[in-house]
């Protein structure tokens, strides 16, 4: 899904006054979850269409590895991939702590995007450079899924980023022509051309990305895994990490087991508090989507959608919707209900989707807006998807530690489809020492604003939002 406010920057003094606390936080060698691991049991669209999908065996021995990673979504799964491709002789294990595409993975709104959220580096080369090397992502998941002839459902013609106000649209058609001038393939569609192709209400003009679309997931996550063990990976779901010991050699801690690994990828994401790494610098952030019935070519056009894979608003609290293959709609976003932070960073909302049923149906009123004529198509999914969120809206992919050992990629900010998938290929540079093309981004070995500690964090977040209906950043 896309980034949850606009790459204009906000500076929200309730948060960064309590930011200094958050400094005080020193890094531990010895790490153990500090509450109960949560992990919520909602079911997705994407996860729906992996029905033959059954989980593996979680680990129940002691084990040695070149290279262990924690997490079982893009990220981690990506890294399994590329690096066992490169590194067929080393021994790499990958720890899920439920089933793989689990996390956000498997329950965003799909869509692949090109950018990086919280670039402040606007200059032309800065800029055609991460529109290239998004776009080469996409290009990669494409060439991944038909050199293993992986059933996956995707599309990839074009979305499109919706303006909802006059100026702001004439200010991106600008923008559009800077792009162009730049070598970037974007095209500005007035309110006449996208009525023609995407009839939606109060929109004033589109900014459409060519070849970028829409995914399902799971699908790629997981039809991925018979890949990984043919390469080598030893996979072991449903099998919780809860204790990290660093070191030369770092020891990671399983209900029934352990592994001694040389190295350590944190593929967690908006969970990665929980493993005691990053508290200050992300928290998760409840994302809820829905899903409708699939819709026949005839009712999508007389419903006003005709082209396009998917698309997101202007606003700060983004809506976003993609339309399947199979015709479903997705949709989530659009107010400041669409989305929920929980006290003390926990990373299951209890109880969705009947627990967030007003969230839910302020999301359906936001896709009513757009489209009226989707009053009547009946919602068949809905699900709740845990982001990670850094305070600027910058990833940070890396390695940290004493030992230079604990590689990471996370707070992806919405934009996970396309970056989580591209940190498999980081990652395995940064570890191989060839790692020149992604030096120097806003991503990569970066420091991070500091997100205050609770009670500060929670209601900071609560006050912002509830004020100003905007999303806090810096």
């Amino acid at each position: 899904m896309p980034a949850l406010s606009p790459t204009r920057p906000l500076t929200e003094k309730l948060l960064l006054g309590a930011t200094r606390l958050a400094l005080l936080t020193a890094p531990l060698t010895e790490r153990a979850f500090p509450e109960r691991l949560e992990i919520d049991d909602n079911h997705s669209l994407w996860t729906s269409q992996t029905p033959d999908y059954r989980p593996g065996p979680p680990l129940r021995e002691s084990i040695t590895a070149d290279l262990a990673i924690i997490g079982g979504g893009f990220t981690g799964v990506s890294t399994a991939y590329h690096f066992s491709r490169r590194y067929p002789e080393k021994r790499v294990v990958l720890l899920e702590a439920k089933t793989l595409a689990n996390g956000a993975s498997g329950r965003n709104g799909g869509m692949m995007l090109n950018w990086v959220s919280g670039v402040t580096d606007h200059s032309p080369e800065m800029t055609r450079r991460i529109y290239e090397i998004t776009r080469a992502g996409i290009q990669m998941i494409r060439e991944l899924i038909e050199r293993h002839n992986l059933q996956v459902s995707y599309r990839c013609d074009g979305t499109l980023t919706v303006y909802t106000d006059a100026r702001r649209a004439e200010a991106a058609h600008a923008e559009v022509e800077y792009h162009q001038s730049i070598g970037i393939p974007e095209r500005f569609l007035d309110s006449a051309a996208l009525r023609a192709t995407l009839a939606l209400e109060g929109v004033h003009g589109a900014v459409l990305d060519p070849d970028t679309g829409q995914i399902n997931g799971a699908q790629l996550v997981r039809g991925l895994r018979p890949v990984l063990i043919e390469q080598g990976v030893a996979i072991f779901e449903q099998t919780p990490v809860l204790k990290i010991r660093e070191g030369a050699t770092i020891v990671l801690t399983t209900p029934e087991g352990e592994v001694r690994a040389k190295a350590v990828v944190l593929a967690t994401n908006g969970y990665t508090g929980k493993l005691g790494y990053f508290h200050d610098a992300l928290f998760p952030l409840h994302s809820h989507v829905f899903a409708t019935a699939p819709l026949t070519p005839e009712q999508q056009a007389a419903l006003g959608w005709r082209r396009f894979a998917a698309f997101s608003d202007d606003l700060d609290r983004i809506a976003y919707s993609s339309l399947t293959s199979e015709g479903h709609i997705v949709f989530g976003g659009g107010s400041n209900q669409s989305y929920a932070y929980l006290f003390r960073n926990r990373t299951a909302y209890p109880g969705s989707p009947a627990s967030a049923e007003k969230s839910f149906r302020r999301v359906e009123a936001t896709m009513h807006g757009y489209l009226p004529g989707s009053t009547q198509v009946p919602i068949t999914h809905r699900w709740t998807g845990t982001l990670g969120i850094t305070l600027n809206r910058t990833p940070l992919m890396g390695v940290r530690g004493d030992h230079r050992n604990m590689f990471y990629a996370i707070g992806y900010c919405g934009h996970g489809v396309t970056l989580a998938n591209i940190a498999g290929q980081v990652l395995t540079d940064l570890y191989s020492g060839d790692d020149e093309r992604w030096r120097g981004l806003p991503f990569y070995q970066q420091g991070y604003v500091p997100i205050p500690p609770e009670p500060f964090r929670w209601l900071g977040y609560q006050a912002f939002t509830r004020l100003t209906g905007k999303s806090p950043r810096v």
